[in-house]
């Protein structure tokens, strides 16, 4: 339930702080004392369009903050959970700041939030009903609505929710699949040649960089092969060569003989040096004798390298890997063209298969939707026909319809409130007023389903009196059973049924005019009465009246 509720610099209140209790509690106030600012205000945290206008003094911003007791309501945690939100099993804060250059903060139990988010909380702790919220009675997804919550349908519609998505899913699937599959198709001949190509390519990693050195070398190959032979001269085969040169110093170590010192084993490392030489040498002659001067060679490498170029601008890759890569992809691209037949085969019988499951889940949920329906229809008529609507008739129609998130129905609410008139829907038939009955009479059969910790109606009630608002008091009365409700009225009647009576005032001082509410005691709560019946707060009659609504609720 709604605990307290803070405003400050918003609009004509400077800063009102209020404490709602369990129940009904009465909001009354003279027009224009400023019992819509407060439901503007409070409507910001259920998201509503934040507007500078409202903020009164431009120096600071104006603030918005509710604070609301949830332990009654341990199934908010999974709202709070998908909302990626901390959960505080006692009490929940929603806070809605408004800077004077119009830019909104919102925030839950201290942390910022997006407005989304925080409307996706609010929705879950209030109900704000309005005159201007009735309408919602003649429109399907309201109409709907109702009927699930009166047929407890929450869970199997959370289960037919998990089915439609995976039919859905399967079908984007397969029209995504056959789409790839068509585009393949178009394209199949040219697809094929791509692959010829670089099939008769015989592709080898790493081939490129290796044609491209071959091509260096064999540009220059005499260059190459006169320094080969220097190295070859000086290794092994010039006149006085380093091989020689070991040789001539390996024998005179030879003759010194114990002059040197066995430790050193010059001989050995002398010998060691020689045989490194002469591997040096032969890998020198080799490299030699395979470089050959036959210019064809050069010119088949030319070839082969234009030849991967060419492939690697027309397939915009490169390197001779992303050809490759290239390939394997037209590959398996022509073998799922192949295999489109099976594939597509098994997507529709995927889809069919999604389908009948969601459709499953939907017959069930129509089954409990008609015996709903008609519940509904026969306990409105009930409990409307005291409310001056005595030859009201409802049918509840609820009607096939394509398959959609909702299920497979379609649910439309048919009124007649005259003798001999035809039944119509709600927007043709009833007058203001008797939707602003209507609805009352809904949101009372509802609400010990709809898991909801407070409604606020707004002057709903406009527009009746005597009898009827006496029954209209009772309601309200009777709803606070199952949730906090909070009224705006005008009806002494329905005032005199709260738990708890604030009045909304003006004050003014020296240079502004400020809006204030305050909790009246019993005598204060006779005096507004007392006023509201019409007579003067002191007039003996109108006291006397409102002590006895006051006696009787």
């Amino acid at each position: 339930m709604l605990e307290t509720l803070h405003i400050s610099n918003y609009a004509l209140i400077d800063a009102v702080d209020i404490r709602f209790y369990p129940g009904l509690d009465i909001i009354t106030g003279e027009t224009g004392a400023g019992k819509s600012i407060m439901l503007g205000a409070l409507s910001l945290l259920l998201g509503g369009r934040a507007d500078t206008k409202a903020v009164r003094s431009a120096d600071r911003k104006s603030v918005i903050e509710a604070v609301f007791a949830i332990e009654a309501y341990p199934h908010l945690r999974q709202v709070f959970a998908e909302a990626d939100i901390d959960w505080d099993p006692q009490r929940c804060i929603l806070r809605r700041e408004i800077a004077p250059n119009g830019r909104s903060r919102a925030f839950v139990n201290d942390s910022p939030v997006p407005l989304s988010r925080l409307q996706e909380i609010a929705i879950n702790l209030i109900d704000i009903h309005s005159q201007h919220n009735n309408q919602l009675l003649a429109q399907p997804g309201f109409q709907l609505q109702v009927i699930d919550t009166l047929a407890g349908n929450a869970e199997r519609l959370r289960e037919y929710g998990r089915r439609f998505d995976a039919f859905r899913s399967s079908v984007r699937q397969l029209k995504k699949t056959k789409a790839r599959l068509e585009r393949v198709r178009d394209d199949e001949q040219f697809t094929r040649y791509q692959l010829e190509q670089l099939d008769s390519a015989r592709l080898q990693s790493g081939e490129l960089e290796q044609l491209e050195k071959d091509r260096e070398v064999l540009g220059n190959l005499t260059a190459v092969k006169s320094d080969l032979y220097d190295a070859l001269q000086a290794l092994s085969d010039g006149g006085s060569n380093a091989i020689s040169l070991v040789d001539e110093a390996a024998g005179a170590c030879d003759r010194l003989g114990a002059a040197l010192d066995e430790t050193d084993d010059i001989p050995g490392r002398l010998a060691t040096i020689r045989i490194e030489l002469a591997d040096i040498a032969a890998t020198l002659s080799e490299t030699d004798a395979g470089l050959s001067a036959d210019p064809r060679e050069l010119e088949a490498a030319e070839e082969r390298i234009d030849t991967l170029y060419s492939l690697l601008s027309r397939h915009k890759a490169e390197t001779v890997d992303q050809l490759i890569e290239r390939r394997e992809e037209l590959r398996a691209r022509l073998e799922q063209l192949d295999d489109s037949d099976t594939t597509v085969a098994d997507l529709e019988r995927e889809a069919r298969r999604a389908l009948a499951l969601a459709k499953e889940s939907a017959a069930e949920i129509t089954a409990t939707r008609r015996r709903a329906a008609a519940d509904f229809a026969a306990m409105l008529r009930e409990r409307a026909m005291p409310l001056g609507m005595k030859n009201l008739q409802v049918e509840v129609r609820v009607d096939p319809a394509d398959i959609s998130a909702t299920g497979m129905d379609r649910v439309e609410f048919m009124f007649a409130f005259n003798k001999n008139q035809p039944l119509m829907p709600v927007g043709g038939a009833a007058s203001g007023g008797e939707i602003s009955r209507l609805m009352l009479c809904v949101k009372a059969i509802i609400a010990d389903r709809m898991s909801l910790p407070s409604i606020i109606f707004d002057e709903i009630d406009t527009g009746v009196s005597g009898e009827v608002a006496s029954r209209i008091g009772d309601m309200m009365e009777s709803i606070s059973r199952s949730l906090q409700v909070i009224a705006i009225t005008h009806l002494p009647q329905v005032a005199a049924r709260g738990g708890h009576h604030f009045k909304v005032f003006k004050e003014d001082d020296d240079t502004s005019t400020h809006t204030r509410i305050a909790e009246l005691d019993y005598d204060a709560r006779v005096a507004e009465l007392a006023m509201m019946l019409g007579g003067e707060s002191s007039a003996e009659a109108a006291r006397a009246n409102a002590v006895a609504l006051l006696a009787g609720r």
